[in-house]
């Protein structure tokens, strides 16, 4: 009866520390410990090995978190290894011959993780020698994105003897590793050496620079690897928030240890029409792959292209709009044109290249002009069925359906609530033939019902097609209203625009912060950007003798970037990996700034010269640390019972 009764215990007992194992916010503590290496065969450190096939034995069950993109050989390897695992146990092939007095690593770097929770064990690497030695100097640092300074993960990083200038580009890396998701390298196994440091995105996986496409970064400075005896704090914990005790652990410390590799794309010119758009009669669009120093010529094959267009290219020249001016061209259902632009030849020399082009929109003419009376009997047959409730309504004598004119439409960029920095804009939604100032009126508001004209200046936008600025003397805290009467704008096709009004109010002064920044070695001309949360730039400035003020800032969060522009053009330039030209630095404030309206901020604390993979906020780094580092903190956040 006691051994029935036991069995019955010990079954309800296990089906409630099953249901409690599928809860969580009320259960143990998750496990945290990352998996332990034991044994292997070869033992690590190894020397004088000649076998490729490598069993590892961990102290639990264990699973690879992405391999093919963590676990890197070293010296790189021209065949894939096979890489297994199952249980407790890894198991490694190499296919590539060993080559003689060498000393061989498989960083594993974090994708060894327990097979329940997925704690990785970090840095792992097994190395073994093929000759009598094992070298085990080490070099660590950063890959940063230059523009940005993100972390860049994935990205090879590897080593060459500082004896050849041109390794990088003839030869495979003699050792190399992987940089993690905070962007954090360690290339091991080195000899004592004078080296060269290099990181690449490396397209075609061929461990050398050959494509002007791949992202790449170089260290300026030879470096010598060392080790040195070193301490550091062991902090052992009593439970999840309580310290035990903390003992300082003897190390080896391999340096340099702090290395900065600023990753850049090299300019790359490759020039091809990608594709031509033309989604109604009236107009069609190029877009090109890469910028044009000047605008492509148009001839045409079926109509006369000369003074045909009205031509809208983007900055760049590599998106351009053409507006058809003719309608007897652009009623053509196809037009056929020839575009013959600049590309770069292999030779390195800028030749022409001619497209032909065959272009329709979307909808044919004839069904453009079937829509057309279709919607012009549908709005006779409305006005007359409405002229007919009229009292005075002659049947005899029916009134006449007149279209209205076409309109060029105005299109507001404004809000009701200015800011006293943000220029007033409106907008067309076709280019203009004629502009009638003296139809245009601007002025002041008083006591909601006086209106007092104003002087203005009506003038296109230099950054934005079809887009105008009214300039005037604008205050803050008065209101004003901009009218224009109709007429006053006449589209490319006939249109005419109606009458318009818009009122408006500009912000107090006391809607703003203001900014000052003293940024020592910033000196003159470098670009200071004002950052929303989402890393956008808001605002920027130019440094005068290490300084810069932003006025009228709404309140608010920001971050700070700065730009040492040193050839003075106003954006970011990137390097040249062949000339040994490194991208032009760029720093961040690595705080955010809380800016509350009516005060001024004088910072000055602002050190560029700290290290950079210290500077960029986390709340702005898109590149977060892996999902699995978190979970360290997660104890922290759970309630025991």
């Amino acid at each position: 009866m006691k051994y029935k009764f036991g069995i019955l215990y010990a079954a309800v007992a296990s089906l409630m520390v099953a249901c409690a194992s599928m809860g969580s916010p009320d259960g143990g503590p998750y496990d945290e410990d990352a998996p332990i290496f034991v044994s292997s065969t070869p033992v690590a450190y190894a020397t004088n090995v000649s076998d490729k096939k490598f069993v590892l034995e961990f102290d639990e069950n264990i699973k690879l978190n992405n391999p093919f993109e963590k676990v890197i050989v070293s010296p790189p390897q021209v065949e894939m290894p096979e890489i297994k695992y199952s249980g407790k146990r890894v198991t490694v092939e190499l296919f590539d011959s060993l080559k003689p007095n060498t000393t061989y690593s498989i960083d594993f770097n974090d994708a060894v993780v327990d097979n329940n929770e997925g704690n990785p064990l970090e840095n792992f690497a097994f190395v073994f020698s093929t000759g009598e030695s094992v070298d085990t100097l080490a070099v660590s640092g950063t890959v940063l994105n230059a523009q940005d300074l993100e972390p860049i993960k994935g990205m090879m990083v590897g080593v060459h003897r500082a004896d050849d200038d041109s390794a990088f580009y003839k030869r495979p890396f003699e050792r190399v590793s992987r940089t993690d998701s905070r962007g954090r390298f360690t290339v091991k196994g080195l000899a004592p050496g004078r080296y060269r440091v290099y990181a690449l995105k490396d397209a075609n996986q061929n461990y050398l620079f050959d494509q002007k496409s791949e992202k790449v970064a170089f260290l300026d400075a030879v470096i010598e690897p060392f080790a040195t005896p070193a301490v550091r704090p062991d902090t052992i914990w009593r439970d999840s928030v309580t310290i035990d005790t903390i003992k300082m652990v003897a190390y080896t410390r391999f340096q340099p240890d702090d290395l900065i590799l600023r990753a850049f794309d090299e300019e790359f010119y490759s020039q091809y029409l990608m594709k031509s758009q033309r989604k109604e009669h009236n107009s069609f669009t190029l877009f090109f792959a890469d910028s044009n120093e000047e605008l492509p010529s148009i001839e045409g094959l079926n109509f006369d292209a000369k003074d045909a267009f009205v031509v809208e290219p983007s900055e760049r020249k590599d998106t351009i709009h053409y507006w058809i001016k003719d309608t007897v061209i652009y009623y053509k259902d196809t037009l056929e044109l020839s575009v013959t632009y600049k590309v770069l030849d292999s030779l390195g020399v800028m030749v022409p290249r001619t497209d032909t082009l065959s272009l329709s929109p979307r909808k044919l003419r004839a069904k453009v002009v079937a829509d057309e009376q279709k919607a012009f009997a549908d709005a006779e047959r409305l006005f007359q069925r409405n002229a007919k409730r009229r009292s005075d309504y002659d049947e005899n004598n029916p009134p006449v359906y007149v279209p209205p004119t076409k309109e060029t439409r105005i299109k507001s960029l404004n809000s009701q609530t200015m800011d006293v920095n943000v220029l007033y804009r409106i907008c067309f939604d076709e280019p203009l033939l004629m502009i009638d100032t003296a139809r245009i009126h601007v002025e002041k508001v008083v006591d909601d019902s006086t209106y007092v004209s104003m002087p203005f200046i009506f003038r296109a936008s230099d950054n934005a097609h079809r887009q105008y600025v009214v300039y005037a003397e604008w205050r803050p805290e008065e209101k004003y209203r901009v009218s224009i009467d109709s007429a006053a704008f006449k589209g490319l096709y006939g249109g005419v625009s109606k009458s318009y009004e818009e009122k408006m109010t500009f912000r107090s002064l006391d809607s703003y912060a203001v900014l000052r920044l003293n940024i020592p070695g910033a000196g003159n001309n470098s670009v200071v950007e004002l950052l929303k949360s989402d890393g956008s730039p808001v605002a920027s400035q130019k440094t005068a003798n290490n300084r810069c003020t932003f006025y009228f800032i709404a309140p608010g969060n920001y971050y700070l970037r700065l730009l040492k522009d040193l050839n003075g053009n106003g954006k970011w330039d990137t390097g040249e990996c062949g000339k040994g030209l490194q991208p032009e630095q760029v720093y961040y404030y690595p705080h955010v700034l809380e800016l509350r309206a009516l005060f001024e901020y004088d910072q000055d604390d602002w050190d560029i010269n700290a290290p950079l993979d210290r500077q960029k906020p986390l709340e702005i780094t898109k590149q977060k640390p892996d999902k699995e580092r978190q979970k360290r903190n997660r104890n922290a956040n759970r309630k025991f019972k």
